[in-house]
């Protein structure tokens, strides 16, 4: 039988036992079969299955769609306690990219790619409901940093094996995506074995949650969710239909992204902890809409594949001072609430990812730079309502405005 701890005693554990261990450990596991996927994906698809724009819009639609369902996982909590399902979200991860190049076909990939979005998306779900509950919130910013190095490390150790024995052993996808998916499948089982139930002192609410009182919040993430669908799709695909990335080639840009990301992290968490979150959160907006700007100009003016390169990883460092909009929630939210709300806000997170990118799919073989410079506007978009942030969240004081007008509990 799983021994019960509560969080209160964990302390008294050996370290490697504690819930921050396990956090850091699902980091790194998550990442191993996700990265690789992501890593081989463009490459892949255009290869097995000769894949144009309007084809990757169509499946990164399909592997958004569970995070449009992640609403469900309120009910899947029902019968199943939060840490067990992040591990068996992160199993199902794990299985479906080691099976990924069996099924080389539109309808195969579109099918495992739907399976393995359902591991990570129910996992990222109720990850962030765990780290909100367990990381102490004066400290959460800085442990968030650096579990956020964590993942970065883990992804540069799986770049860097793919850039350094790709074209060395003449590898395969099969044998990449084997090796992956079954490093994550290893971690999960040593998690589910080594490491007690932890019991969260604040027993979380298993029913559906929206309370006004976080507008802002919810609002945010879907900004967030829409702006971040186009760089996801488009940018990665953009090195590798304009510019002839091969599989190598790209990896070894993703890997000096990595390296520039686990160096910064940690000081993105202390920054958080130092300026605070509206602050913070302005300064990545405001980075997003510039270099979302530049990125139309890539086609617009035919800027070449240097400028390309370099705003990959300057965009992929903005998009980290994202963790900022978790300790947003963190301080205005009822602990009772973490749960249902971290559910509710993927959903929103993902409304506009299961339409967009089948759309800017169409629109990106009429005119690339377009969808960039729609980005480019959503940036801006969320830097206006990042302007509504006070200087100090709490509950109560969720917004500037609750300062003139209360905003209601509920």
């Amino acid at each position: 039988m799983t021994r019960i701890v509560p969080l209160a005693a964990a302390s008294g554990l050996p370290f490697w036992r504690r819930p921050i261990t396990l956090l850091f450990l699902m980091a790194i596991a998550m990442p191993l079969s996700f990265a690789t996927w992501s890593a081989l994906l463009n490459n892949f698809v255009i290869e097995a299955a000769s894949f144009d724009g309007a084809d990757i819009g169509l499946l990164h639609t399909v592997r958004e769609i569970p995070g449009f369902l992640a609403i469900g996982v309120i009910l899947v909590l029902l019968v199943m306690r939060e840490q067990a399902l992040a591990l068996t979200s992160l199993a199902l991860l794990g299985l479906a990219t080691a099976v990924t190049a069996w099924f080389p076909t539109m309808g195969g990939i579109l099918t495992i790619t739907l399976l393995s979005s359902v591991g990570f998306h129910y996992y990222e779900t109720v990850n962030q409901s765990l780290q909100l509950q367990w990381l102490p919130k004066d400290r959460a910013p800085q442990m968030l940093g650096w579990l956020l190095a964590a993942a970065s490390a883990t992804t540069f150790v799986a770049y860097g094996a793919i850039v350094l024995t790709w074209k060395r052993f003449d590898l395969s996808y099969d044998t990449v995506y084997m090796v992956s998916g079954g490093l994550t499948l290893v971690l999960v089982a040593w998690c589910a074995f080594a490491f007690p139930r932890f019991e969260s002192p604040h027993p979380q609410r298993k029913e559906f949650v929206l309370r006004r009182r976080y507008w802002l919040y919810y609002a945010l993430q879907f900004m967030s969710g829409a702006r971040r669908q186009i760089f996801v799709v488009f940018a990665g695909f953009m090195m590798v239909e304009r510019f002839g990335f091969s599989v190598d080639e790209l990896t070894g840009l993703y890997l000096i992204n990595l390296m520039v990301n686990f160096a910064a992290a940690p000081m993105l968490g202390k920054a958080v902890q130092r300026f605070g979150e509206r602050r913070v959160l302005l300064v990545e907006y405001g980075g997003l809409a510039v270099i979302f700007t530049l990125y139309g100009g890539l086609y617009w003016f035919g800027w070449g594949v240097l400028l390309a390169s370099v705003l990959y990883v300057i965009d992929h460092i903005f998009f980290a001072l994202a963790l900022a909009l978790k300790t947003y929630f963190q301080k205005i939210a009822d602990p009772r609430d973490i749960a249902p709300t971290a559910a509710v806000a993927f959903t929103i997170n993902h409304i506009a990812a299961v339409f967009l990118p089948v759309l800017l799919g169409l629109l990106w073989l009429a005119a690339p730079g377009a969808v960039f410079g729609l980005a480019a506007g959503m940036a801006l978009t969320s830097l206006g309502l990042a302007l509504l942030i006070p200087r100090h969240p709490a509950p109560g004081n969720e917004t500037i405005f609750t300062a003139l007008v209360p905003t209601p509990a509920e």
